[in-house]
């Protein structure tokens, strides 16, 4: 069984996050995690535009992750911060149709090299996420997961990752979004 390490995104680890997305073609068509922060990404922002905004934010403290490594290999990640920074969520109008109170963090983004899909890789980062967000100062932490139920879906599209992991790591079910997504949340404590 392999045993896994995690660190913090910060500028000393940025190399080897940097080194796993390019392993990706930048993920998602040139992304860099940067869809869900307020800059998003799209037809107006280049893939090197993204890596610049992602390194300026990540040197800046308000880009966050749980990296999870192989040995010195970064081979996935948790994308996690203040809700006013990840503020591009998927199915956002009926989320404010439905939701009204803004949580204090936002999980909104995980990726996994191909070469470690199913794994428990999302699950590792999850963990440290949370380890994270506590030794921030804790607060209610939201996240929009996918159910898997009937349908067969490719990890590599799973980018918030299964409903599973979250209610294993004690997420609520908050409100349905969409056809499979939910709003889940959990209140993490500063202190044991």
């Amino acid at each position: 069984m392999k045993t896994h390490t995690t660190k913090s995104l910060t500028m000393e680890t940025w190399p080897d996050f940097v080194e796993l997305v390019e392993r990706h073609n930048g993920v998602w068509g040139g992304c860099w995690c940067m869809g869900f922060h307020k800059e998003g990404f799209g037809k107006d922002r280049s893939a090197e535009n993204n890596r610049r905004n992602k390194e300026c934010k990540v040197r800046d403290g308000t880009a966050h992750a749980a990296l999870v490594f192989d040995g010195a290999k970064a081979i996935g990640w948790c994308q996690f911060g203040k809700a006013d920074d990840l503020t591009r969520i998927k199915m956002r109008k009926e989320y404010e149709s439905k939701v009204f109170d803004v949580p204090d963090w936002r999980i909104t983004c995980f990726f996994t090299d191909r070469e470690y899909r199913k794994e428990g890789i999302s699950e590792i980062a999850l963990k440290a996420a949370l380890l994270e967000i506590k030794g921030l100062g804790g607060g209610v932490v939201e996240s929009y997961p996918e159910e898997i139920t009937t349908q067969r879906t490719s990890g590599a599209f799973l980018y918030n990752s299964t409903i599973g992991i979250f209610e294993r790591n004690g997420f609520e079910r908050i409100t349905k979004l969409g056809k499979n997504h939910w709003v889940v949340r959990m209140r993490v404590k500063d202190s044991i």
